[in-house]
């Protein structure tokens, strides 16, 4: 069976417990938390440059056997994951393995008619772009009790009202007992997708981002935010 893969940074690019300015209790994504907001973390832990982020924002592994997607099919990078809407008319009608910190199935606030980096999967799969979705939370979620992979049943009975009855089956949240578990044989991956969300990941880590990108020879659908 053929799967899309959709890897968002931001299950690499981390946080540790009790940070509590850190994007994953919750930030919009406008240009001052892609890159202001990050200056302003720095600068409250006392620091110069990126590597002050270093203790409080780490670079989980795991995301080196993404490596391995190298010739699965083709491979885009993009800023945001309102930008994967390109991505899904593409490759229509296939399973979603996402790999990601949030859901991005649906969002309480905003249009929900618009397609935002909270709810592409959702409407995706309401439009008849996408067949299922698997959410992958990365297995640092099962310490950090205020991320969404902390309690799987708590997010379902958050995000089930969100969404009609007819999408509940085709939806399914998981979460990496270990780095690298449950991705997909490289073989059945049709097309990659590798997504930078910089309002919730440090620039600390963007080096190895774009190196990842490098190695999948990853082509743009919109370019990564410089910092």
């Amino acid at each position: 069976m053929n799967v899309l893969l959709s890897i968002d940074w931001d299950a690499f690019s981390g946080t540790r417990e009790l940070v509590f300015d850190a994007p994953i209790w919750g930030t919009r994504d406008r240009e001052h938390d892609r890159l202001d907001a990050w200056h302003d973390r720095v600068q409250r832990r006392g620091g110069q440059d990126w590597s002050a982020l270093d203790s409080d924002f780490p670079l989980y592994p795991g995301w080196e056997a993404l490596r391995a997607y190298a010739g699965s099919g083709p491979a885009f990078v993009t800023l945001s994951h309102a930008d994967a809407w390109a991505w899904l008319e593409r490759h229509p009608g296939l399973d979603v393995l996402n790999l990601d910190s949030h859901h991005d199935l649906a969002s309480r606030s905003g249009d929900p008619t618009r397609v935002r980096p909270g709810n592409w999967a959702g409407l995706g799969l309401a439009r008849g772009l996408i067949r299922t979705v698997t959410t992958l939370y990365p297995d640092w979620h099962a310490t950090l009790p205020v991320a969404e992979g902390f309690d799987l049943d708590r997010t379902w009975t958050e995000v089930r009202p969100l969404l009609t009855p007819d999408l509940h089956g085709r939806v399914h949240l998981k979460r990496q007992a270990r780095p690298g578990d449950g991705l997909p044989d490289p073989a059945q991956v049709t097309s990659v997708l590798l997504v930078q969300s910089p309002a919730w990941t440090s620039p600390a880590h963007d080096p190895a981002f774009g190196a990842l990108a490098r190695h999948l020879t990853a082509q743009p659908l919109v370019p990564p935010y410089p910092r």
